[in-house]
């Protein structure tokens, strides 16, 4: 996952009606506060102002402010794990299971086999 490469915001410019640039509306992925970012072409660059944007998937994007990018630029808990594990012979995701598989689950023990008796 990674923010924007400077082709592929090219790219969107270029396919973009309005010449005058970019703006993505919405939360910040962190704080949740609302943001607007935006990114003009000019003489020596594109200027992106309000924050940063990611695009995780093709035509999905994600954004945080400038404050929260200063402080993590790292776009973090974006998906979740799908955990699995064994039920009855064969891997099933835990997110599945009906709530009594589901507290047997938090029952269990971790197994290390380095540890000798």
């Amino acid at each position: 996952m990674a923010m924007l490469t400077l082709e592929r915001l090219h790219d969107l410019l270029d396919g973009n009606q309005e010449k005058d640039g970019l703006a993505w509306q919405g939360v910040c992925h962190d704080c949740q506060c609302e943001i607007r970012v935006t990114a003009t072409p000019k003489v020596d660059g594109i200027h992106i102002k309000g924050g940063s944007v990611y695009e995780p998937q093709s035509d999905k994007f994600i954004m945080k402010c400038d404050g929260c990018f200063v402080s993590d630029p790292v776009l973090r808990n974006y998906q979740d794990c799908e955990v699995y594990s064994r039920v009855v012979g064969y891997l099933r995701p835990v997110n599945q299971w009906n709530d009594a598989k589901f507290a047997e689950f938090h029952d269990r023990k971790i197994f290390d086999a380095s540890i000798r008796s």
